[in-house]
């Protein structure tokens, strides 16, 4: 490979590699914009069982607002599968490009962390993210069905 197709080699795998960063930036970003709205919900709940309404609408406000969060924490779920899919393209993308560059960086990295299989070794991200969406999902539906048997 000559030195021209070497550095634009080179500057295309640094660009994909930005690019990499600022896919999990936005997916951070996401993930405090559900965090923050579902413990607002939950707080909200949790002031409706402290303080009250009226008998009549506070099973009405619970019930939506729960239903909400869990659409919510629904959304947010898929959306984190949306990212890891995203990611897991553009690494694909980046250990091709290593193949031709003096070191797969990435690739070899990936390796030592066993490519995720040996949770001793490495738990995936998103093994983590999804939990506290299924958390959620279980504090809203355990509220609806308090409401549902009440």
């Amino acid at each position: 490979m000559s030195d021209p197709e070497r550095d634009e080699l080179l500057k295309i795998y640094l660009l994909h590699v930005e690019l990499a960063d600022r896919v999990s930036q936005r997916r951070e970003g996401a993930n405090r914009l559900y965090v923050t709205l579902l413990a607002a919900m939950a707080a909200f709940l949790g002031a409706l069982f402290r303080y009250g309404i009226d008998d009549a609408a506070v099973e009405i406000v619970m019930g939506a607002a729960s239903l909400v969060g869990v659409l919510l924490a629904a959304s947010w779920y898929v959306v984190i599968r949306s990212y890891r899919q995203l990611n897991s393209g553009k690494f694909k993308a980046l250990h091709e490009l290593e193949e031709k560059l003096a070191y797969p960086f990435f690739k070899r990295e990936w390796e030592l962390l066993e490519e995720g299989k040996n949770m001793s070794r490495y738990w995936r991200l998103t093994v983590v993210e999804t939990a506290l969406p299924g958390i959620f999902v279980g504090l809203f539906f355990a509220v609806l069905l308090f409401l549902a048997f009440r």
